[in-house]
């Protein structure tokens, strides 16, 4: 880690803009960090050392000439979902090899027009489907955190793994993810960085391979919640290319950090005092509580009933979707093609070499909640619970609740290749269910860093907030990160 690489984005635009050093210099300083590190993390699939030096270039022509976009020369990592112009884009998936598309995906397509520049592609758990980022194509990615006193190496959390750990291992000055069931803000407890998944629709979905189209969302990891602020102003708008994004202002969600939380009412739901929690957990729950107290607002006990069948609706939900949304891959027009001797053929030796087993699994579980006999026994039933959790939520902030505080996940990170998790699918899932029914209900979501574990591992807080008001999150998150501090791991690589 350079002395340039462990600066935040705010740090480094207040130093570009004093011309203490160009973009060209602090890109160059993460090609390099990315280089020596990332044989160790495996974090990037594609490094695009040349389009970033470029990418650097424009953009210090730009500010000379006095025209600095909101993120002027700062360097990004993106994660393999997101479609980035004549630059691999296979959502870790071996279906989709050597895809290269020909267009650009909104959301990356904002970051540019922005100023911002791409180091290359980040791992992922394939087509998003994970909580550990073991099911890429591309192998596993070790989260830089290490407990006290071991050498064994953990996973940074799933699917946006990649982005989580180049993020906190420094390796780019913040990432783009996306969330499903979690996967912005399980990564970001897992590495002691700050994920946001905004409102459904905030950020556009086009250009972004689909895994759950009801339920997926972008958002950015990042250093700090103030970088996060930054990014996600950068990433949300409205696009006509998807009809599911919103046609809000994108406010500025900097100018909200450092407001006063006196008066705001924050919601303590029962539900998620799961049995079996770590003390651990319940402790930094009750500390930032006590944080959040201190700093003048409201605590309230809110009950949100239908929490309980929140996973089991989710994981029907999901890989229904999945099933229909990955119906494209068969090797006919792009990605893998595996021959066979007759068209069906074809498609079925595709699809079995193309796809991994946590896939094929999901698409196997969507495709029988969707078949004739068991649609309404599963899959509308699912939907039916879905509404009522949404309702949950708004019965709650129409009783005068501005947002949520609950633990982010109910463990901190744990070792790559767990026998326990890869025996059964079902534990691995149970690592969402404090995550999954914010995406059930299309609100916004925060993981802030709280605190350390007793092995030193970093554990996170989730706030939850009505729709479209990520300002109070990031001003609620704010408060929670000046109380706890900022954690980065001990540079072991």
């Amino acid at each position: 880690m350079t002395e340039l690489t462990s600066l935040t984005i705010a740090e480094a635009r207040e130093k570009l803009t004093a011309k203490e050093f160009t973009s060209v210099e602090l890109t160059q300083a993460y090609l390099n960090a990315i280089e020596a590190a990332n044989q160790v993390f495996n974090a990037y699939i594609a490094v695009t050392p040349e389009k970033a030096l470029d990418m650097a270039k424009t953009s210090d022509k730009r500010r000379a000439g006095g025209a600095a976009g909101a993120l002027e020369g700062i360097p990004l990592g993106i994660k393999d979902l997101f479609a980035t112009h004549d630059v691999h884009t296979q959502a870790c998936s071996h279906i989709l090899d050597g895809f290269k598309p020909k267009y650009e995906s909104t959301v990356t397509q904002n970051l540019w027009d922005d100023g911002a520049v791409m180091l290359g592609k980040l791992n992922m758990d394939e087509f998003a489907m994970g909580s550990s980022n073991e099911t890429s194509h591309y192998g596993a990615v070790v989260n830089p955190w290490k407990a006290q006193g071991s050498n064994q190496q953990l996973v940074p959390g799933g699917s946006s793994g990649g982005s989580a750990a180049a993020v906190a291992a420094h390796l780019c000055a913040a990432a783009t993810a996306t969330d499903t069931g979690g996967s912005i803000r399980q990564p970001g407890a897992f590495t002691g960085t700050v994920g946001i998944k905004p409102t459904y629709g905030r950020c556009s979905r086009w250009g972004t391979v689909a895994f759950a189209s009801s339920l997926d969302q972008a958002g950015p990891i990042a250093r700090d919640v103030r970088d996060a602020a930054i990014m996600l102003k950068s990433m949300a708008s409205v696009d006509a290319k998807d009809t599911t994004s919103v046609d809000l202002p994108v406010p500025d969600y900097e100018a909200a950090l450092g407001q006063s939380l006196k008066g705001m009412r924050i919601g303590i739901p029962k539900e998620y005092r799961v049995d079996g929690m770590p003390d651990e957990i319940e402790k930094l729950w009750s500390q930032g509580i006590a944080w959040l107290k201190d700093a003048g607002a409201e605590i309230v006990d809110i009950t949100l009933p239908h929490t309980k069948y929140a996973l089991p609706a989710y994981y029907i939900v999901a890989p229904a979707e999945a099933s229909s949304n990955l119906a494209r891959y068969d090797g006919v027009r792009y990605g893998l093609r595996v021959d066979g001797k007759d068209i069906a053929d074809m498609y079925e030796k595709t699809r079995a070499a193309g796809f991994g087993t946590e896939v094929k699994r999901r698409i196997m579980i969507g495709t029988y909640v969707l078949s004739a006999g068991y649609y309404d026994a599963y899959y509308l039933q699912a939907q039916k619970v879905r509404t009522l959790i949404k309702r949950d939520f708004e019965l709650v902030f129409d009783a005068g609740v501005d947002a949520i505080l609950t633990p982010a996940t109910p463990s901190s990170a744990f070792g790559i290749a767990d026998q326990d998790l890869a025996a059964d699918p079902v534990k691995m899932y149970l690592n969402d269910i404090f995550t999954v029914t914010v995406n059930m209900a299309g609100l916004p979501g925060i993981a802030v860093p709280a605190g350390l574990d007793a092995k030193g591992l970093p554990l996170g807080l989730q706030l939850i907030g009505k729709p479209f008001e990520e300002e109070t999150l990031f001003k609620t998150a704010y408060v929670i990160e000046q109380a706890a501090g900022r954690f980065t791991p001990s540079k072991w690589w």
